[in-house]
């Protein structure tokens, strides 16, 4: 509300991240993700899983994303095939009430970077690195590093939406100094937490993602009709917005 009277132009649509289960928001759209890597969170609720609520919630999306490089369908543990495609994601939903249509989103890493006093520069090809993260998967950060010309000296991980307190600060100083690294590389959600509270030089690897382009077909049709004034779930509407 504080944004549709202060801006101008004022916003046309507001876009949310992690708002799926606030339900005394109103929402236009439901973008819901799915990790590739594991996009049932091992089939129970947290803590027994990872699933923040329980699949039938998937039955308020619009749509569901397949995020992350797309892997054949596989089982586990006689469970019911991991879905490896926006399609077969949406077909594996199907019996828990989602009626939408799936897409599979991958994740590009791009040209690491280099935070610095001249400003924001490429990190060289080759240069040692400390990798240091505080996300859900650290794992895939490490894979998508190692793919590229980097001496990755060693890894530090901390629990995910860590805020690097003053010991950790210490500790990741201690490392870069004792490793040799040229660099600390981080994700680009460690950056924001990490820029200006470190010695060593501060390096992000930022990641895109990729969604199939049937998606922003989709996606444009859909806009399109909220952003119709007077439409049924129109964004004129008091708190009205896509979440993501």
């Amino acid at each position: 509300m504080e944004a549709l009277a202060r801006l101008r132009p004022a916003p046309d649509l507001f876009l949310l991240d992690d708002g799926f289960s606030h339900l005394a928001l109103h929402r236009d759209l439901d973008l819901l993700a799915f990790p590739a890597a594991d996009p049932f969170g091992g089939g129970r609720l947290w803590p027994g899983g990872r699933l923040r609520e329980p699949l039938a919630a998937s039955a308020r999306a619009d749509a569901a994303l397949l995020t992350g490089a797309p892997a054949p369908g596989r089982t586990e543990g006689g469970a019911a095939a991991i879905p490896g495609s926006g399609a077969s994601l949406a077909a594996a939903l199907r019996f828990y009430g989602f009626t939408g249509p799936g897409f599979a989103c991958a994740l590009r890493a791009g040209a690491a970077v280099l935070h610095g006093p001249a400003g924001i520069v490429p990190l060289a090809a080759g240069s040692r690195v400390l990798l240091v993260s505080a996300i859900a998967r650290p794992e895939q950060f490490a894979a998508a590093v190692r793919k590229l010309d980097f001496a990755v000296m060693e890894e530090l991980r901390f629990p995910d939406h860590h805020a690097f307190p003053a010991a950790s600060l210490a500790r990741i100083a201690a490392r870069a100094a004792a490793s040799g690294a040229a660099a600390v590389l981080v994700t680009s959600k460690d950056r924001v937490k990490l820029l200006g509270r470190l010695a060593a030089p501060l390096a992000e690897l930022p990641v895109a993602a990729e969604p199939e382009p049937a998606f922003w077909d989709w996606l444009d049709a859909a806009a399109d009709r909220l952003l119709v004034p007077g439409a049924a779930g129109s964004p004129s509407r008091a708190g009205g917005g896509p979440e993501r």
